[in-house]
């Protein structure tokens, strides 16, 4: 539990250190999911080539960023579909457990298929989301 209030503090203090705008958290969700991948491609690489402690790194590290995506979460405005990813994440977050402890490039490439279709499906967000416009007044 402590993890996961640790992701849920990081993400806080990288939006308020970076002054990340509305429009700009869908990038910053991205980005996570840019690092997601990357993590458990870089796992996959390691289960092959028998480098246990990288890819615990590597799989340590996608949980991280697993826990800090659902930290993210807002359920008042998100609804359903808050909870429908909160239980995704939670799925995936065993899943990786799992893969860590069994080296189960099956599971793995199970879970590549789901981040990697959330991730395609975030890519698309900015098209459906109105252009905010800056007041003049904010732009000296």
């Amino acid at each position: 539990m402590r993890i996961n209030h640790k992701a849920i503090e990081s993400y806080g203090q990288v939006k308020n250190v970076t002054g990340v705008a509305q429009s700009n958290n869908v990038e910053l969700i991205q980005m996570l999911f840019d690092g997601l991948v990357e993590s458990l491609s870089a796992a996959k690489g390691h289960i092959q080539h028998n480098s246990i402690p990288e890819k615990g790194k590597a799989i340590s590290r996608a949980t991280r960023i697993v826990l800090g995506l659902q930290g993210a979460l807002d359920f008042e405005k998100g609804g359903d579909l808050a909870n429908n990813l909160n239980d995704l994440y939670n799925y995936v977050t065993r899943r990786l457990l799992h893969i860590n402890l069994r080296n189960d490039l099956v599971a793995l490439d199970e879970i590549y298929g789901i981040i990697t279709e959330i991730r395609e499906a975030w890519k698309q967000v900015p098209t459906l989301v109105p252009a905010t416009t800056i007041p003049p007044s904010m732009m000296n």
